[in-house]
Protein backbone atom coordinates (compact mmCIF):
# COMPACT_ATOMS: atom_id res chain seq x y z
CA UNK A 1 0.00 0.00 0.00
CA UNK A 2 1.31 3.48 -1.07
CA UNK A 3 2.61 5.70 1.91
CA UNK A 4 0.15 8.04 1.36
CA UNK A 5 -2.69 6.09 1.86
CA UNK A 6 -3.89 7.09 5.43
CA UNK A 7 -4.47 3.81 8.13
CA UNK A 8 -7.77 4.56 8.86
CA UNK A 9 -10.69 3.72 6.45
CA UNK A 10 -11.78 6.53 4.74
CA UNK A 11 -15.28 7.38 5.35
CA UNK A 12 -17.61 7.12 2.11
CA UNK A 13 -19.70 9.95 2.69
CA UNK A 14 -18.21 13.66 2.97
CA UNK A 15 -19.55 16.75 5.41
CA UNK A 16 -18.41 19.03 2.75
CA UNK A 17 -18.85 19.42 -1.19
CA UNK A 18 -17.54 21.67 -3.98
CA UNK A 19 -20.16 23.23 -6.26
CA UNK A 20 -19.26 25.51 -9.49
CA UNK A 21 -21.79 27.86 -10.36
CA UNK A 22 -21.87 28.28 -13.93
CA UNK A 23 -21.40 31.31 -16.03
CA UNK A 24 -22.71 29.94 -19.29
CA UNK A 25 -24.73 26.67 -19.10
CA UNK A 26 -26.17 25.22 -21.79
CA UNK A 27 -26.24 22.18 -24.24
CA UNK A 28 -22.75 20.82 -24.87
CA UNK A 29 -22.68 19.48 -28.65
CA UNK A 30 -19.05 17.93 -27.89
CA UNK A 31 -20.58 15.88 -24.99
CA UNK A 32 -23.83 14.69 -27.09
CA UNK A 33 -22.94 11.89 -28.95
CA UNK A 34 -22.01 9.91 -25.91
CA UNK A 35 -23.99 10.74 -23.34
CA UNK A 36 -27.94 9.95 -24.60
CA UNK A 37 -29.24 11.68 -21.50
CA UNK A 38 -28.66 15.30 -22.75
CA UNK A 39 -31.72 16.62 -24.64
CA UNK A 40 -31.99 20.24 -26.60
CA UNK A 41 -33.32 23.19 -24.83
CA UNK A 42 -37.08 23.69 -24.87
CA UNK A 43 -36.30 27.91 -24.39
CA UNK A 44 -34.06 29.72 -25.56
CA UNK A 45 -30.00 30.19 -24.68
CA UNK A 46 -30.28 32.49 -22.21
CA UNK A 47 -33.29 31.78 -20.53
CA UNK A 48 -32.14 28.16 -20.23
CA UNK A 49 -28.93 29.56 -18.74
CA UNK A 50 -31.02 31.92 -16.33
CA UNK A 51 -33.13 28.66 -14.82
CA UNK A 52 -30.04 26.50 -14.69
CA UNK A 53 -28.75 29.12 -12.13
CA UNK A 54 -31.71 29.72 -10.34
CA UNK A 55 -31.70 25.36 -9.98
CA UNK A 56 -28.08 25.47 -8.69
CA UNK A 57 -28.63 28.26 -6.28
CA UNK A 58 -31.66 25.99 -4.79
CA UNK A 59 -29.61 23.24 -4.66
CA UNK A 60 -27.02 24.87 -2.65
CA UNK A 61 -29.24 26.54 -0.29
CA UNK A 62 -30.64 23.23 0.64
CA UNK A 63 -27.58 21.62 1.38
CA UNK A 64 -26.51 24.54 3.34
CA UNK A 65 -29.67 24.29 4.93
CA UNK A 66 -28.81 20.57 5.82
CA UNK A 67 -25.31 21.01 7.58
CA UNK A 68 -23.26 20.67 4.73
CA UNK A 69 -20.33 22.55 4.15
CA UNK A 70 -20.47 24.04 0.42
CA UNK A 71 -17.82 25.57 -1.64
CA UNK A 72 -19.15 27.68 -4.20
CA UNK A 73 -16.85 28.47 -6.94
CA UNK A 74 -17.39 31.04 -9.35
CA UNK A 75 -17.49 29.67 -13.21
CA UNK A 76 -15.37 32.01 -15.49
CA UNK A 77 -17.47 33.49 -18.65
CA UNK A 78 -14.36 33.04 -21.00
CA UNK A 79 -13.82 30.81 -21.89
CA UNK A 80 -17.30 29.50 -22.22
CA UNK A 81 -17.53 26.03 -20.26
CA UNK A 82 -21.06 24.76 -20.31
CA UNK A 83 -20.73 21.76 -18.25
CA UNK A 84 -18.40 23.69 -15.82
CA UNK A 85 -21.31 23.13 -13.25
CA UNK A 86 -20.67 19.13 -13.28
CA UNK A 87 -16.96 19.49 -10.80
CA UNK A 88 -17.21 15.94 -10.55
CA UNK A 89 -15.78 14.71 -13.50
CA UNK A 90 -12.60 16.55 -13.64
CA UNK A 91 -11.24 16.61 -9.87
CA UNK A 92 -11.71 14.17 -6.77
CA UNK A 93 -10.63 14.77 -3.26
CA UNK A 94 -9.35 12.26 -0.60
CA UNK A 95 -9.33 11.23 3.24
CA UNK A 96 -5.29 11.29 3.09
CA UNK A 97 -4.92 14.64 1.40
CA UNK A 98 -4.96 13.81 -2.31
CA UNK A 99 -6.35 15.52 -5.19
CA UNK A 100 -6.71 13.75 -8.67
CA UNK A 101 -7.47 15.29 -11.66
CA UNK A 102 -8.85 13.30 -14.23
CA UNK A 103 -8.62 13.08 -18.53
CA UNK A 104 -12.11 14.71 -20.17
CA UNK A 105 -13.22 13.47 -23.51
CA UNK A 106 -14.52 17.14 -24.90
CA UNK A 107 -11.97 19.26 -25.09
CA UNK A 108 -13.64 21.78 -24.11
CA UNK A 109 -14.79 20.40 -20.66
CA UNK A 110 -11.21 20.19 -20.19
CA UNK A 111 -11.14 24.28 -19.61
CA UNK A 112 -13.36 23.61 -16.51
CA UNK A 113 -10.21 22.22 -14.76
CA UNK A 114 -8.96 25.40 -12.80
CA UNK A 115 -6.31 25.60 -10.10
CA UNK A 116 -7.80 28.68 -8.40
CA UNK A 117 -10.83 26.02 -7.35
CA UNK A 118 -8.60 23.67 -6.00
CA UNK A 119 -7.01 26.36 -3.94
CA UNK A 120 -10.54 27.68 -2.82
CA UNK A 121 -11.28 24.75 -1.77
CA UNK A 122 -8.20 24.75 0.37
CA UNK A 123 -8.29 27.77 1.45
CA UNK A 124 -12.42 28.45 2.29
CA UNK A 125 -12.43 25.14 3.37
CA UNK A 126 -9.63 24.46 5.57
CA UNK A 127 -8.82 21.44 4.19
CA UNK A 128 -5.33 19.98 3.62
CA UNK A 129 -3.29 18.93 0.28
CA UNK A 130 -0.47 16.77 0.86
CA UNK A 131 -0.34 15.17 -3.17
CA UNK A 132 -2.05 15.60 -6.89
CA UNK A 133 -1.94 12.34 -9.01
CA UNK A 134 -2.58 13.98 -12.34
CA UNK A 135 -4.38 11.64 -15.33
CA UNK A 136 -4.75 14.32 -17.44
CA UNK A 137 -1.60 13.07 -19.77
CA UNK A 138 -3.33 10.31 -20.90
CA UNK A 139 -5.84 12.65 -23.28
CA UNK A 140 -2.87 13.17 -25.43
CA UNK A 141 -3.23 9.04 -25.98
CA UNK A 142 -7.64 9.43 -26.09
CA UNK A 143 -7.72 7.68 -22.97
CA UNK A 144 -10.34 9.24 -20.41
CA UNK A 145 -11.47 8.98 -16.93
CA UNK A 146 -13.94 10.91 -15.99
CA UNK A 147 -13.70 11.51 -12.08
CA UNK A 148 -16.54 10.23 -9.92
CA UNK A 149 -19.11 9.80 -12.98
CA UNK A 150 -16.86 7.37 -14.52
CA UNK A 151 -16.74 5.29 -11.17
CA UNK A 152 -18.62 4.75 -8.14
CA UNK A 153 -16.18 4.72 -5.44
CA UNK A 154 -16.33 2.23 -2.10
CA UNK A 155 -14.06 4.13 0.06
CA UNK A 156 -13.77 2.40 3.04
CA UNK A 157 -13.26 -0.85 1.22
CA UNK A 158 -11.53 1.01 -1.44
CA UNK A 159 -13.26 -0.41 -4.50
CA UNK A 160 -14.13 1.52 -8.09
CA UNK A 161 -17.12 0.33 -9.78
CA UNK A 162 -16.50 1.68 -13.22
CA UNK A 163 -19.22 0.85 -16.11
CA UNK A 164 -16.67 1.11 -19.43
CA UNK A 165 -17.16 3.63 -22.03
CA UNK A 166 -15.69 5.77 -24.23
CA UNK A 167 -15.17 8.10 -21.29
CA UNK A 168 -13.90 5.32 -18.98
CA UNK A 169 -10.87 3.81 -20.14
CA UNK A 170 -9.66 0.42 -18.50
CA UNK A 171 -5.80 1.48 -18.73
CA UNK A 172 -6.75 4.87 -17.28
CA UNK A 173 -8.45 2.74 -14.48
CA UNK A 174 -5.35 0.93 -13.96
CA UNK A 175 -3.52 4.14 -13.13
CA UNK A 176 -6.10 5.16 -10.73
CA UNK A 177 -6.02 2.14 -8.78
CA UNK A 178 -2.12 2.16 -8.44
CA UNK A 179 -2.09 5.48 -7.24
CA UNK A 180 -4.68 5.27 -4.55
CA UNK A 181 -4.75 1.27 -3.66
CA UNK A 182 -8.05 0.66 -5.33
CA UNK A 183 -9.45 -2.91 -6.42
CA UNK A 184 -11.47 -2.13 -9.58
CA UNK A 185 -14.82 -4.00 -10.81
CA UNK A 186 -15.14 -2.84 -14.24
CA UNK A 187 -18.45 -4.41 -16.72
CA UNK A 188 -20.40 -3.16 -19.46
CA UNK A 189 -23.93 -1.16 -19.37
CA UNK A 190 -26.15 -0.27 -22.04
CA UNK A 191 -28.91 0.94 -22.61
CA UNK A 192 -32.65 0.29 -24.02
CA UNK A 193 -31.08 1.63 -27.78
CA UNK A 194 -27.48 -0.73 -27.07
CA UNK A 195 -25.52 2.36 -26.27
CA UNK A 196 -23.08 2.01 -23.62
CA UNK A 197 -24.54 4.38 -20.73
CA UNK A 198 -21.93 7.03 -20.26
CA UNK A 199 -21.30 7.38 -16.52
CA UNK A 200 -21.68 4.55 -14.12
CA UNK A 201 -22.70 7.32 -11.40
CA UNK A 202 -26.31 7.39 -13.81
CA UNK A 203 -27.20 3.46 -12.76
CA UNK A 204 -25.34 2.84 -9.38
CA UNK A 205 -24.99 5.11 -6.19
CA UNK A 206 -23.01 4.02 -3.36
CA UNK A 207 -23.88 5.07 0.52
CA UNK A 208 -22.48 4.05 3.48
CA UNK A 209 -24.58 0.84 3.78
CA UNK A 210 -26.83 1.62 0.94
CA UNK A 211 -26.78 0.74 -3.47
CA UNK A 212 -28.75 2.28 -5.94
CA UNK A 213 -28.49 -0.23 -9.28
CA UNK A 214 -30.01 -0.49 -12.41
CA UNK A 215 -28.63 -3.97 -12.96
CA UNK A 216 -30.94 -4.02 -15.91
CA UNK A 217 -28.80 -2.63 -17.94
CA UNK A 218 -25.44 -4.46 -16.58
CA UNK A 219 -26.78 -6.70 -19.84
CA UNK A 220 -23.35 -9.36 -18.98
CA UNK A 221 -24.90 -12.25 -16.19
CA UNK A 222 -21.35 -12.62 -15.28
CA UNK A 223 -20.74 -9.00 -14.95
CA UNK A 224 -24.09 -8.15 -13.05
CA UNK A 225 -23.16 -11.01 -10.73
CA UNK A 226 -19.99 -9.61 -9.71
CA UNK A 227 -20.78 -6.28 -9.34
CA UNK A 228 -24.36 -7.46 -6.99
CA UNK A 229 -21.84 -9.90 -5.07
CA UNK A 230 -18.57 -7.31 -4.57
CA UNK A 231 -21.87 -4.84 -3.36
CA UNK A 232 -23.61 -7.60 -1.01
CA UNK A 233 -20.19 -8.76 0.32
CA UNK A 234 -19.48 -5.37 1.55
CA UNK A 235 -22.51 -5.15 3.41
CA UNK A 236 -24.75 -3.10 1.23
CA UNK A 237 -28.68 -3.34 0.74
CA UNK A 238 -29.34 -3.05 -2.90
CA UNK A 239 -32.16 -1.14 -4.63
CA UNK A 240 -32.96 -1.63 -7.74
CA UNK A 241 -34.20 0.56 -10.05
CA UNK A 242 -35.43 0.36 -13.71
CA UNK A 243 -33.79 1.51 -16.93
CA UNK A 244 -36.94 4.30 -16.99
CA UNK A 245 -36.13 5.45 -13.80
CA UNK A 246 -31.89 5.46 -14.60
CA UNK A 247 -33.17 7.63 -17.04
CA UNK A 248 -34.95 10.08 -14.76
CA UNK A 249 -31.69 10.12 -12.93
CA UNK A 250 -32.56 7.97 -9.84
CA UNK A 251 -29.67 6.02 -9.67
CA UNK A 252 -27.68 10.01 -9.92
CA UNK A 253 -27.64 10.53 -6.05
CA UNK A 254 -25.29 11.33 -3.48
CA UNK A 255 -25.39 10.22 0.25
CA UNK A 256 -23.99 13.19 2.33
CA UNK A 257 -22.90 12.94 6.41
CA UNK A 258 -23.09 16.32 7.85
CA UNK A 259 -23.28 16.78 11.70
CA UNK A 260 -26.23 16.92 11.90
CA UNK A 261 -27.09 13.31 10.26
CA UNK A 262 -26.85 11.49 6.88
CA UNK A 263 -28.58 12.64 4.16
CA UNK A 264 -29.38 12.16 0.53
CA UNK A 265 -29.33 14.49 -2.37
CA UNK A 266 -31.08 13.84 -5.37
CA UNK A 267 -33.72 15.46 -7.88
CA UNK A 268 -37.05 15.73 -7.76
CA UNK A 269 -37.54 14.16 -10.89
CA UNK A 270 -35.62 11.49 -9.62
CA UNK A 271 -37.44 11.13 -6.27
CA UNK A 272 -40.57 11.20 -8.11
CA UNK A 273 -39.70 7.97 -10.14
CA UNK A 274 -39.22 5.57 -7.19
CA UNK A 275 -41.61 3.68 -5.73
CA UNK A 276 -42.81 3.61 -2.13
CA UNK A 277 -40.96 1.10 -1.26
CA UNK A 278 -37.95 2.21 -3.02
CA UNK A 279 -38.37 5.69 -1.02
CA UNK A 280 -39.04 3.91 2.04
CA UNK A 281 -35.45 1.79 1.64
CA UNK A 282 -33.49 5.15 0.90
CA UNK A 283 -34.95 7.07 4.24
CA UNK A 284 -33.83 4.11 5.86
CA UNK A 285 -30.56 5.46 5.42
CA UNK A 286 -30.77 9.17 5.41
CA UNK A 287 -33.08 12.06 4.73
CA UNK A 288 -33.92 13.27 1.30
CA UNK A 289 -32.96 16.14 0.49
CA UNK A 290 -34.95 17.33 -3.15
CA UNK A 291 -33.80 19.67 -5.31
CA UNK A 292 -35.76 21.03 -8.83
CA UNK A 293 -33.11 20.53 -11.46
CA UNK A 294 -35.10 19.99 -14.66
CA UNK A 295 -32.92 22.42 -16.78
CA UNK A 296 -29.75 20.88 -15.73
CA UNK A 297 -30.60 17.11 -16.21
CA UNK A 298 -32.11 18.16 -20.13
CA UNK A 299 -29.37 20.11 -21.22
CA UNK A 300 -26.55 18.49 -19.27
CA UNK A 301 -27.47 15.12 -18.93
CA UNK A 302 -26.35 15.25 -15.52
CA UNK A 303 -28.19 15.24 -12.02
CA UNK A 304 -27.62 16.29 -8.70
CA UNK A 305 -25.16 13.84 -7.94
CA UNK A 306 -23.10 15.06 -11.03
CA UNK A 307 -22.78 18.86 -9.49
CA UNK A 308 -21.35 17.66 -6.09
CA UNK A 309 -17.63 16.97 -6.22
CA UNK A 310 -17.16 15.65 -2.28
CA UNK A 311 -14.23 16.95 -0.26
CA UNK A 312 -12.85 14.18 1.56
CA UNK A 313 -9.44 16.21 2.66
CA UNK A 314 -8.30 16.18 5.99
CA UNK A 315 -8.71 19.76 7.85
CA UNK A 316 -5.41 21.91 8.14
CA UNK A 317 -3.51 21.81 11.21
CA UNK A 318 -3.99 24.54 13.38
CA UNK A 319 -0.92 27.06 13.22
CA UNK A 320 1.01 27.56 16.59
Amino acid sequence: MPASVASTPEPQSAAAVLMVRPAGFAFNPETAGSNAFQRSAAAGEAESAALALREFDALAEHLLRAGVQVIVGADTAVPLKPDAIFPNNWVSFHHDGTVVLYPLLAANRRLERRDELLEQVRRDGGFEVTRTVDLTHCEARGKYLEGTGSMVLDRPNRIAYAGLSPRTDPEVLGEFAVALDYEVVPFEAFDASARAVYHTNVLLALGSSFAVVCGEVITNPQHRHAVLERLGGTGHEVIDISIEQMQRFAGNLLQLAPPAGSLIALSRNAWDSLDSSQRRSLERHGTPVIAQVPVIERLGGGGVRCMLAEVHLPSRAPRR
